[in-house]
């Protein structure tokens, strides 16, 4: 019987599944940030949490330092990167600017073409009695970002960003000063922030989505947030 029993404790522990080993890479500890945000950061469906393959490593950077101290609001974010350093950030930053994948499908407009022809106007051209700079400037052309630290408009929902425009607008959203994007915001109405965002969401992406090697010319307004 003891024969038996030892025969019996041995099969039932060459039946167990061996371990897999999980690698220590940053890709690996980056799927923490997956799961909102979408396989190997492609955004998620709901359009809410948005994309962060390709874009600016400073950019994303500056966004990492934002939630850990306090300019951003979003609680779960704020919890995830609280106890990781400025150099840890800066990789993870990196590690998803790295990642060179397709953007989704454009959104179609529900405004009728004037509206969308004057907030392209805006877009390109700004508004000079309001003090308000053309998207472009600071964007790029091709609004797909500049270098180091200025992120793309296309290939976002119009959900992200009316939220990201009205956050400003509210001030929930802050990053280091001078905070140009707030003062931008500020100075849309709601109809011009509807407008703006349905075209951004509505265009597709070039056929170069990368964003711009650096600004075309220096930035209209002075933003804290442009160097990485």
């Amino acid at each position: 019987m003891k024969a038996w029993l030892l025969a019996l404790a041995s099969l039932a522990a060459q039946a167990q599944p061996v371990p897999v080993p999980v690698p220590d890479t940053l890709a690996q500890r980056a799927l923490a940030c997956t799961g909102c945000h979408g396989k190997e950061g492609r955004a998620a469906p709901d359009g809410y949490y948005p994309r962060l393959a390709g874009k600016p490593a400073g950019y994303l950077y500056n966004q990492l330092l934002n939630f850990r101290d306090g300019r951003r609001d979003y609680g779960l974010m704020s919890e995830l990167i609280a106890p990781l350093s400025d150099a840890y950030l800066r990789e993870l930053a990196g590690h998803f600017a790295s990642l060179d994948l397709p953007y989704p499908p454009p959104q179609k407009p529900a405004l009728p073409a004037p509206e969308l022809a004057r907030a392209e106007a805006l877009i390109r051209n700004g508004d000079a009695a309001r003090k308000l700079p053309a998207c472009t400037a600071c964007h790029g052309e091709r609004l797909t970002g500049s270098q180091p630290a200025i992120p793309g408009l296309l290939g976002l929902s119009r959900d992200y960003l009316n939220g990201q425009l009205g956050a400003w607008r509210s001030g929930q959203r802050r990053a280091q000063a001078p905070d140009c994007m707030a003062q931008i915001a500020k100075a849309l109405t709601e109809g011009e922030i509807n407008a703006v965002t349905q075209f951004l969401a509505g265009r597709p992406l070039p056929a170069d989505p990368h964003p711009a090697p650096a600004l075309a010319a220096p930035a209209p307004l002075r933003c804290g947030g442009l160097q990485p």
